[in-house]
């Protein structure tokens, strides 16, 4: 890491600063032609990319304010200059980084800091003037300290801001254009000797294509991973490079995000000099002009095949681990089963009870870990997600008895457990007695997020009419009481209406998930 000291870059107000000159050197440049530039809005995506911040931004110092020409992951435009942080960047020599600016004394109080958008980690290029006259910073920034740049992202963030310096240049008017033509075209060809440079020092694969994805560059890193001589797989010859079983697949991709703009990211199995495949993840970015057409396309190639191999096994294990669990729900049903052909007077209560392990063992199989082939179609964090899955066998093949509706819920594994024991008595008894006993009746559930509170609503219509309200001192109750109060830390309201039971449970929040 680069961890610059904040102290090292001087304090605004103890330099002297020409504002006229300063003034004169802005107005050089019609800045508002250069708000939103795609060109410098692709320097900022890529800063950020590069630095892995959500933010980037192309900031000019005036007087009053700092503009935002181009910036990315930040809706503003402008801020006051008395809350900028390029202020103090511009004044240095090399990348001004600020690890945590709440324990800097120059911003701790800044509203920007203490506010949105909760500034910690800032890093800023000083953009200069050929003269010397400082104008602004590219920067990037985080709600996240940090310890510094890495020696990579030093370099780029440097070379970016010299990349932004010489957009700003070419804004500058047609006489002014003409007696620094040479100047810009040194810096222009230094700048492309600098990315080459960086892009050769990077540890990915790094690739650039024109528009219509003729691949026309390729890094050293590339040459050297797949052993190939230069130029040999210009053009379209890359996709001989991939593994047989994922060369249509990387094509229809690379062609979708040529056809749409998107970008571009798959995982495919790239051929090694060695002639082995390995797990590589590609990616690629559009550079687009100031009409919004792409110009270029910049890639890189990132070997993962380590990190591949092992979530595949602790997939594994997870499945296996799984799948020994839910036979043990199986075993418990057999084991149940078998008790009750032993004793007859127990088939009752054992009916019950495996009812009440099959609804554990469905819960189980709704938030255990999943293949993406058996993973459930909603989140397996979702409580509606969880509820559905225990509702299915009472639905019908068309349409829904009961209905879910309102706020989803996050839910982990410890609140699964109560939470299937609830509704699974709560549906078996609507199937005994009843909205689900007859043919018409209908269940709404619906839930409501009040503060740190949930409320869950369990409405019984269009069954048979409730005449006398059934006892609720039963196992099926005591069950319920557990779950809800001892388990979830909640209450719960039950009335008898003559359309059927209408059922509330208020838990908190919390109880539902572990994460915050």
């Amino acid at each position: 890491m680069i961890d610059s000291p904040s102290t090292d870059a001087p304090a605004a107000s103890g330099w002297r600063i020409d504002e006229s000159a300063r003034a004169a050197a802005l107005a050089e440049h019609d800045i508002e032609s250069l708000r939103d530039d795609s060109g410098l809005k692709s320097i900022t995506d890529f800063a950020a990319t590069l630095c892995d911040a959500p933010i980037a931004l192309v900031s000019l110092v005036e007087e009053r304010r700092q503009t935002f020409l181009a910036r990315t992951g930040l809706a503003a435009s402008e801020t006051p200059r008395e809350t900028s942080f390029c202020a103090f960047a511009m004044l240095g020599d090399d990348v001004m980084v600020v690890p945590d600016a709440a324990c800097d004394p120059r911003f701790a109080d800044n509203v920007l800091v203490t506010g949105e958008p909760n500034i910690r980690f800032y890093a800023g290029a000083p953009l200069i003037a050929d003269d010397g006259t400082p104008l602004g910073s590219l920067c990037v920034i985080d709600s996240v300290p940090r310890a510094g740049l890495t020696p990579l992202q030093h370099q780029g963030l440097r070379t970016l801001a010299g990349t932004v310096m010489a957009r700003l240049n070419d804004s500058r008017d047609a006489a002014v254009w003409r007696d620094t033509e040479n100047a810009n075209h040194r810096a222009l060809s230094e700048s492309h000797n600098r990315f080459r440079v960086l892009a050769d020092s990077m540890p990915q694969m790094v690739w650039s294509t024109l528009p219509d994805g003729y691949h026309d560059y390729y890094n050293a890193r590339w040459y050297e991973f797949t052993g190939m001589p230069e130029g040999s797989t210009d053009g379209e010859e890359w996709n001989g490079m991939f593994h047989p079983h994922d060369r249509e697949r990387a094509w229809t991709s690379w062609r979708h995000s040529l056809d749409t703009g998107e970008p571009y990211q798959i995982e495919y199995r790239l051929r090694r000099a060695d002639g082995v495949y390995r797990w590589t993840l590609g990616r690629a970015l559009p550079i687009r002009d100031e009409a919004g057409a792409i110009t270029r396309w910049f890639g890189t190639c990132t070997d993962i095949h380590e990190q591949k191999e092992s979530s595949e096994e602790r997939e594994i294990i997870a499945q296996e681990l799984s799948h020994r669990i839910k036979n043990i729900f199986a075993v418990i049903s057999g084991l149940i089963s078998f008790a009750a052909r032993m004793n007859p007077g127990f088939s009752p209560i054992a009916d019950d009870l495996r009812s009440r392990v099959t609804a554990l063992g469905r819960a189980h199989d709704f938030v255990r870990p999943h293949s993406a082939q058996s993973r459930p179609e909603l989140a397996q964090t979702s409580l509606h997600g969880l509820l559905d899955e225990l509702f299915r066998p009472y639905q019908p093949a068309t349409g829904k008895r009961v209905a879910i509706t309102g706020a989803d819920v996050e839910i982990d594994d410890r609140s699964a457990t109560p939470l299937a024991l609830l509704f699974h008595e709560l549906a078996t008894n609507a199937t005994k007695y009843g909205a689900l006993s007859n043919d018409l009746g209908r269940i709404d559930l619906d839930c409501t997020i009040d503060g740190d509170q949930v409320m869950l609503n369990w409405v019984e219509r269009d069954g048979p009419a409730v005449i006398i309200p059934p006892a609720s001192n039963g196992f099926g109750s005591q069950l319920i009481e557990m779950s809800v109060v001892r388990q979830l830390g909640g209450a719960i309201d039950r009335s008898w209406d003559p359309a059927g039971l209408r059922f509330a449970v208020r838990v908190p929040k919390s109880a539902f998930s572990r994460r915050p």
